[in-house]
C-alpha cells in the first residue's frame, strides 16, 4: 500500500479528491467503471461490506494510526494520500470533519429485473434532482422496508458525494437502477403503482386498497412541480398524505418516510425493539 505525502495542491492524483466534477468522476474514458467519493469510515464501511473496491484514500496523517486505520486493513494495496489539515482543507475546500474520503469503483448497472427480483415494496424516484433528497430517501427506504429503488434519467445519480453522505450509506444497501422504460412496465413484474400526487382522484395514504397489494411501487416526483401528468396517468393509484392546517405537501424526502411506512410490507414484519 503506498502512502503518499501531500505537499501541493499540484500533486498528481489528489485531483480526484478536489477539481475533478461529479461527471468526470463517472467518465469511464478516465477510470474504469467510474468513481464516486465515500466520506468517513462508517459510509466506507458500508460500502466494503456491499463489495465495493476502493481506488484511492486520503486523510490527515494525525489519523491514519488512528480512526482511519480500520479502513486502512480493508482497503488493500490501493494508494493513501495524506497530509496536514490546513493544506487537505485547501485541497477538498472543506475541513476533513469526516477524517476520510475514499474514491471507489461504480459497480456494474443491475437490471430492473434483478432488482425487482424479490421485492415487495419498490420506490420510483421520478426526476428529483436534489442530492439531499435523494440521499434522504434512500436513507428512509432502507429503514423502512423498501426492497428496491428506481430512478429516471431526470433524477440526479445516487452516488453523487452529497448523496451518499446524506443517505448514511443505504444507497449501498437497497438495490438500485435507472428504469428506462414507462413506469406501467413494472406491471410485468407484479407490480401495482401509487402515485404520490394531489388530484381529484387521490385516495388516502390509510385506504386498505394499498396495504391489500402484494407488491407496491410508490412514485414520488419531483420537488417543485410534482409528478408529471404521464406519471399520473399510468399510475394504478393516485394517493395523497391526508394533513391539518391547510398544508397541501411535505418535501419529496419527507412524503416518501410518511409513505414507506404507511405502506410497509406486514407480510415481513419489523423486528421488535429490545430495551436494554
Amino acid at each position: 500500500m503506498p502512502f503518499i505525502r501531500v505537499t501541493s495542491l499540484s500533486d498528481p492524483g489528489v485531483e480526484i479528491f478536489s477539481s475533478l466534477t461529479e461527471a468526470q468522476l463517472c467518465d469511464k474514458r478516465l477510470f474504469e467503471k467510474g468513481l464516486f467519493i465515500a466520506e468517513s469510515p462508517k459510509v466506507i464501511n458500508v460500502a466494503l461490506d456491499a463489495g465495493y473496491r476502493p481506488y484511492a484514500l486520503l486523510t490527515e496523517e494525525k489519523h491514519l494510526e488512528g480512526i482511519a486505520a480500520q479502513v486502512l486493513e480493508r482497503v488493500g494495496d490501493i494508494p493513501v494520500y495524506f497530509g496536514d489539515r490546513e493544506l487537505l482543507k485547501e485541497l477538498t475546500g472543506f475541513p476533513l470533519t469526516r477524517i476520510v474520503l475514499c474514491a471507489m469503483y461504480r459497480p456494474a448497472l443491475l437490471s430492473v429485473e434483478e432488482v425487482l427480483a424479490g421485492a415487495h415494496r419498490a420506490v420510483v424516484i421520478d426526476s428529483v434532482t436534489n442530492t439531499t433528497n435523494i440521499g434522504a430517501i434512500f436513507r428512509s427506504a432502507a429503514a423502512l422496508g423498501v426492497d428496491a429503488v428506481l430512478l429516471t434519467r431526470t433524477t440526479c445519480d445516487p452516488l453523487n458525494r452529497r448523496a451518499v453522505r446524506v443517505s448514511m450509506g443505504t444507497v449501498f444497501q437497497v438495490p438500485w437502477t435507472w428504469l428506462d422504460s414507462p413506469i406501467s412496465s413494472l406491471h410485468r413484474y407484479g407490480f401495482k403503482t401509487a402515485a404520490m400526487a394531489l388530484t381529484n382522484q387521490s385516495i388516502s395514504l390509510d385506504n386498505p386498497v394499498l396495504k391489500d397489494a402484494e407488491k407496491l411501487a410508490i412514485i414520488m416526483g419531483t420537488e417543485g412541480d410534482g409528478l408529471s401528468r404521464e406519471a399520473i396517468s399510468e399510475a394504478d393509484f393516485v394517493v395523497r398524505i391526508p394533513m391539518k392546517n391547510n398544508v397541501d405537501s411535505l418535501n419529496v424526502a419527507a412524503a416518501a418516510a410518511v409513505a414507506f411506512w404507511e405502506l410497509r410490507d406486514n407480510s415481513h414484519p419489523f423486528p421488535k425493539t429490545q430495551r436494554l
